[in-house]
Formats: C-alpha cells, sequence, structure tokens
C-alpha cells in the first residue's frame, strides 16, 4: 500500500522522536529495497530505513510463510488422525 508524503513524514517524525529513547518493531514482506513502493519519495524512503537500521537489530525469517506452514500442519494433522 502507498503511503502519501504526509504520512511518511509523520512516520519519519515518529520514529525520530523514539530514536535511542524506546523500542520499535516493524514487521515487513518486503526488503528495504522495495520500500520505494510504499514510501515513493525516494529520499524520504532512505531516511525512514535509516533511522529504523541505526543501532537496530533485523531478523530475516525467509520467505516461507509462517502461517501457511502453520495451516499445512494442522491440515497434515487431521488427516493423520
Amino acid at each position: 500500500m502507498e503511503l502519501d508524503r504526509h504520512g511518511a513524514e509523520l512516520l519519519f517524525q515518529v520514529l525520530t522522536e523514539r530514536e535511542e529513547k524506546n523500542s520499535v518493531a516493524i514487521a515487513s514482506n518486503e526488503s528495504f529495497g522495495g520500500w520505494t513502493k510504499t514510501f515513493t519519495d525516494p529520499r524520504l524512503c532512505a531516511a525512514i530505513v535509516d533511522r529504523l537500521t541505526f543501532n537496530g537489530t533485523i531478523i530475516e525469517t525467509g520467505t516461507d510463510s509462517y502461517r501457511l506452514a502453520t495451516t499445512r500442519a494442522r491440515a497434515e494433522q487431521v488427516q493423520a488422525d
């Protein structure tokens, strides 16, 4: 979903105010390179990524859907019973 410039600026402001004060958790199914689809201003997108990644921990969970894997496991369990 595309975020208009005003929304992206508000998010940037929140991230800036929380920087080194409080934690922020962000989940995305898009790599940072694809964030320009959401934050259409390249400079603002780079600034948001910069704020999020500075002194942060990035956890990549892979490309497999946790929800899909859980659903399949439940279906297999039902079939086994």
